[in-house]
Parts: C-alpha cells; sequence; structure tokens
C-alpha cells in the first residue's frame, strides 16, 4: 500500500465517522406520555377527567 492509498483509506473512514456523528445528533429524545400517548383520560361519565387506570 502506497502513500496515496493511505491517504485515502483515511478520508473515507473520517467522511464515515463525521457522517454517523451527524445523524446521532439528528435523533431527538422522545417523552413517554407526551400528549396523551400514555395515559388515557375518561371524557364522559362520573369519573370524566380523570386517568383511567386500566383500559376498557
Amino acid at each position: 500500500m502506497n502513500i496515496f492509498e493511505f491517504r485515502n483509506l483515511l478520508k473515507t473512514e473520517n467522511k464515515k465517522d463525521k457522517r454517523k456523528s451527524f445523524f446521532r445528533k439528528l435523533i431527538k429524545p422522545v417523552e413517554t406520555g407526551a400528549n396523551g400517548t400514555q395515559d388515557y383520560v375518561v371524557k364522559k361519565g362520573s369519573g370524566k377527567n380523570k386517568i383511567a387506570s386500566t383500559r376498557q
């Protein structure tokens, strides 16, 4: 392997690492239960506006 091939190999590895880190930065954490995705609120009846303990 000569110097030219070695430099090209290093460049491609650096590009791969930069691309991986860029995509990792784009991923944002998600809150569970945000916007009512986990708990259900009763809308009608005697238990109105209460969080349901079980899904019925």
